[in-house]
């Protein structure tokens, strides 16, 4: 399995925070393009493709870091 780069990590992060592509976006001052990109790495490197499993992925892994909040 291919590691995940920061930038994946952080925006995995996000995903699971609750945060839309276009928030995502926002926060990072980033495209849409750029996170549907870093999105599907992530689900290229993972076999991953649903919310749920974007957050037992980073449990399995220790992704999940002290300022991710998934009660948005």
């Amino acid at each position: 399995m291919k590691q995940l780069s920061n930038r994946e990590k952080e925006i995995l992060n996000l995903i699971i925070s609750g945060n839309s592509t276009a928030k995502i976006s926002d926060l990072l001052c980033i495209s849409k393009r750029t996170v549907d990109a870093h999105r599907r790495n992530i689900i290229s490197k993972t076999g991953v493709r649903s919310q749920i499993g974007f957050y037992k992925y980073a449990i399995a892994n220790n992704l999940i870091n002290s300022e991710t909040n998934i009660n948005n």
